[in-house]
């Protein structure tokens, strides 16, 4: 009960903050806005830019697909939205949540029929439940891939380059190769924990693209 009451004043405040600005879609904005964990919400509150960009993307939705003619009504009679179309729409209200893996589980909600995809856009609490799922299974393939890193032998490094490279490539497509490379430079132990930990992996990665742009390795060639 008192989530409840939680969530209707932070309900009622956001309102209140978006409603001088966007006075036809408060109400539509807050409702998108209050699919998001109470935690960041109140720090919306506190956080005019973090809220604005919020309100932007939410907009952003809104604008690329007719969320109200949507609601309770869709069927395989409207017109016919592409798959491209359905991804941006998809994506930008994945991207409200603030998962920080939006673009991964835009593309697993997107493996679905298309009718369940514009399911999706229709129903914020069916989305919500999906973006969830799809966490938790992404929890679950980070911690298989860590069980078989341990069982691995350490001290393979063919294994290990291949496991690196393809955790570079997803933070720096354009420079994964060099980044390896100098990656591979470390004890295998250092490697295993680099790969096991997404944040030191990050940090590893920002230490070599400094290198790099030191060496001029990442300057365009002809």
């Amino acid at each position: 009960m008192e989530d409840e009451e939680d969530l209707e004043m932070l309900g009622e405040q956001l309102y209140n903050l978006i409603y001088p600005r966007h006075m036809d879609m408060a109400g539509k904005l807050t409702g998108m806005l209050l699919e998001l964990p109470s935690s960041v919400l109140a720090e919306m509150l506190r956080n005019e830019t973090m809220l604005t960009k919020a309100v932007e993307k939410a907009l952003g939705a809104l604008s690329s697909f007719d969320y109200t003619s949507n609601m309770g009504r869709q069927g395989e009679d409207e017109v016919s939205v592409s798959s491209d179309s359905l991804g941006e729409q998809l994506y930008q209200l994945v991207d409200v949540h603030n998962t920080g893996l939006t673009e991964k589980i835009t593309g697993m909600l997107l493996e679905q029929k298309k009718e369940e995809v514009q399911k999706l856009l229709s129903d914020p609490g069916l989305l919500e439940e999906r973006i969830n799922m799809a966490l938790e299974t992404l929890k679950e393939d980070n911690s298989m891939e860590t069980d078989i890193s341990d069982s691995s032998d350490p001290d393979d490094p063919e294994r290990l380059g291949e496991r690196l490279f393809q955790a570079v490539q997803e933070i720096d497509a354009k420079n994964c190769a060099d980044i390896t490379g100098m990656l591979l430079e470390m004890d295998s132990k250092t490697l295993k924990q680099v790969l096991c930990d997404h944040t030191m992996l990050e940090q590893a990665v920002q230490k070599a693209q400094s290198v790099l742009v030191l060496d001029g390795l990442d300057a365009p060639k002809l």
